[in-house]
């Protein structure tokens, strides 16, 4: 009688550059909640706003007059794939909150299709987010978020939300789309906090 089943070959070693549970991925798969919005660039605005309404607005030609940054990062989806060196170029956010003072600790990004997601005010700053609207040496493609979206690569990746249009400062936090259906709120990889309760 065999003590191994034919065909298994043990666990494969964990690869330490990948947060626990995660598996390299060298395509870039493509995966949303909805319809890839289509996105008239004439009419594109970015805003930063609170309770008291809108605090700082750019249109495209203004967000790609700000100073740029040329970012690679690793990023790691919810759904276990981790793909890493990816080449993103986009406006910090440290960049487009500057000047704007707030008491807020929460923020809530929202985009065209209807999508948010929630993020302390902390991760956004201090050179930890961007708003990225380029990839691999060329314009960011709508089914990658494009023409721009957020890109918070410490965490995971559906808090990168796609087709960002408007980051809102909170004093209260909100739960996003995929947090209100059982998502965690704050979604670190290296914690393995995907879902309620992890």
């Amino acid at each position: 009688m065999a003590l191994v089943t034919r065909g298994f070959r043990g666990r494969r070693p964990h690869d330490p550059s990948l947060p626990p549970g995660q598996y390299l991925e060298t395509g870039f798969p493509v995966l949303s909640a909805g319809p890839t919005p289509r996105t008239d660039l004439s009419t594109w605005t970015l805003s930063v706003t609170d309770a008291t309404g809108p605090r700082a607005r750019w249109t495209w030609p203004q967000l790609q007059a700000l100073p740029a940054e040329d970012i690679t990062v690793d990023l790691h989806c919810v759904t276990k794939w981790s793909k890493l060196g990816t080449r993103w170029r986009g406006v910090s956010l440290d960049v487009l909150l500057d000047g704007i003072v707030t008491t807020a600790p929460h923020a809530l990004a929202h985009c065209d299709g209807g999508y948010t997601t929630n993020l302390p005010l902390a991760d956004l700053r201090g050179g930890k987010a961007w708003i990225a609207y380029g990839y691999d040496d060329a314009p960011l493609a709508p089914e990658h978020g494009g023409p721009a979206r957020l890109l918070v690569p410490h965490l995971y990746l559906w808090k990168s939300a796609k087709w960002v249009r408007s980051i809102e400062l909170r004093e209260h936090d909100q739960a996003g789309f995929w947090e209100q259906l059982g998502y965690h709120s704050y979604g670190d990889p290296w914690r393995e906090q995907r879902y309620w309760g992890d």
